[in-house]
């Protein structure tokens, strides 16, 4: 976690708006960007769009598991995950594996 000297996360004091329009942005993005697959976002980043989905829950929105995962992909899952899923080789898979071990705790 990045603090300043007084040991607050500038981040806390980011306007919520700010931060909504800084996230639609994000998904919009992600939406725009299907060559980004999520195995390969997970082997990077240790998150990818059904992580946001999960997040966007566990924040207290009013959605189920695949009502927030159509939020987040534009269209039902099954529906994206048809159009533009690859099958995840085993070095991706291997690179996921890896990058979730870094991933903290409360993740």
């Amino acid at each position: 976690m990045n603090m300043n000297a007084t040991g607050s996360d500038p981040l806390d004091h980011l306007d919520d708006a700010h931060a909504a329009a800084a996230f639609r942005r994000l998904v919009r993005h992600l939406r725009h960007r299907h060559d980004a697959q999520n195995i390969d976002l997970m082997g990077l980043s240790g998150f990818c769009r059904n992580c946001l989905a999960d997040w966007i829950v566990a924040a207290g929105a009013p959605l189920d598991k695949g009502a927030a995962r159509a939020v987040i992909h534009g269209m039902p899952f099954e529906e994206w995950k048809s159009r533009y899923q690859t099958e995840a080789t085993p070095e991706q898979m291997e690179r996921m594996a890896q990058s979730m071990k870094l991933n903290a705790p409360d993740h």
